[in-house]
């Protein structure tokens, strides 16, 4: 099924460069719209882990470099019947996690140094498990595939604000009509958000669910939860990109915009303690 949202993803990504190319730059802008989702694509698939752990500048380590992590991290794959993933460290303060790759062969969990400062050793395994989850989920290919796709089209958007900017005494051949870069700027972002919701909320009670039982505890998960909603919303990720958020186990942005908890791509935190309390007490 993953494998099948992928696809329309990319072909979704394809067909929107091409219009987009065309709308910026008629026949010719078009081809090299073709031309770039063809790069897209393939870069997508076989290279956006490298580019979003890149982007977090995070570093692999090894077992001797971090010995409690990489240890929570060998014991719940074997657990969970998973190749060891390679393990990364970000050097940022707001404790947070993700997981990326193509396949379980081919995946990687990062966390920061924040989290690894803030969580108990229980509380670090139930994010482990939960990011492993989604590695046993084959989530991790959409959801990286996503954010890289998410990432072109706000590229996209501000290629649009600037052309209107700058061609707009140009005829629609040329520079660009005035008012379909306008409504490019205003559907291109809410495109990026809506390929985000659309991955993301479900997939989180999965994972959560998923990892509570690989980590054996859903009070760790839960314990976890609570203290990383607290920290991001008082020391949000400086370096969060957009396109990447629905990546990490909660919400790098602020959240107490209202408009922001609106488009949140995380279902909230408290839905998701309470059905692990409940699972906890064999009511789920």
């Amino acid at each position: 099924m993953n494998f099948i949202k992928t696809t329309i993803l990319l072909a979704a990504l394809s067909a929107l460069l091409i219009f987009f190319g065309d709308m910026l730059g008629g026949r010719q802008g078009a081809v090299i719209g073709l031309v770039f989702a063809g790069m897209m694509n393939f870069g997508s698939y076989w290279f956006s882990d490298k580019i979003i752990l890149t982007m977090y500048r995070a570093r692999q380590v090894t077992e001797e470099e971090a010995p409690e992590l990489v240890g929570i991290v060998r014991e719940l794959s074997m657990r969970a019947g998973l190749p060891m993933p390679k393990v990364y460290i970000m050097n940022n303060p707001t404790p947070n996690a993700f997981a990326t790759g193509r396949n379980p062969r081919h995946s990687a969990v990062a966390v920061t140094t924040g989290i690894m400062e803030l969580l108990t050793k229980e509380e670090l395994s139930g994010v482990i498990g939960h990011e492993l989850s989604h590695i046993q989920n084959r989530d991790i290919l959409i959801s990286t595939v996503a954010a890289t796709i998410a990432g072109a089209i706000s590229y996209l958007s501000h290629i649009a604000m600037w052309a209107s900017m700058f061609g707009g005494n140009r005829s629609s051949r040329e520079g660009g009509n005035p008012f379909v870069l306008l409504f490019m700027m205003i559907v291109a972002p809410m495109a990026a958000m809506i390929i985000q919701m659309a991955i993301s909320r479900s997939r989180e009670f999965g994972a959560d669910r998923g990892g509570a039982k690989i980590a054996g505890n859903p009070l760790y998960l839960a314990d976890a939860l609570r203290k990383l909603g607290y920290y991001n919303n008082r020391i949000p990720m400086q370096t969060a990109n957009e396109a990447t958020a629905h990546m990490f186990i909660v919400s790098p942005l602020r959240g107490g915009n209202s408009m922001l908890k609106l488009f949140s791509t995380h279902p909230p935190l408290e839905e998701r303690i309470k059905r692990l309390e409940a699972m906890a007490m064999g009511r789920a």
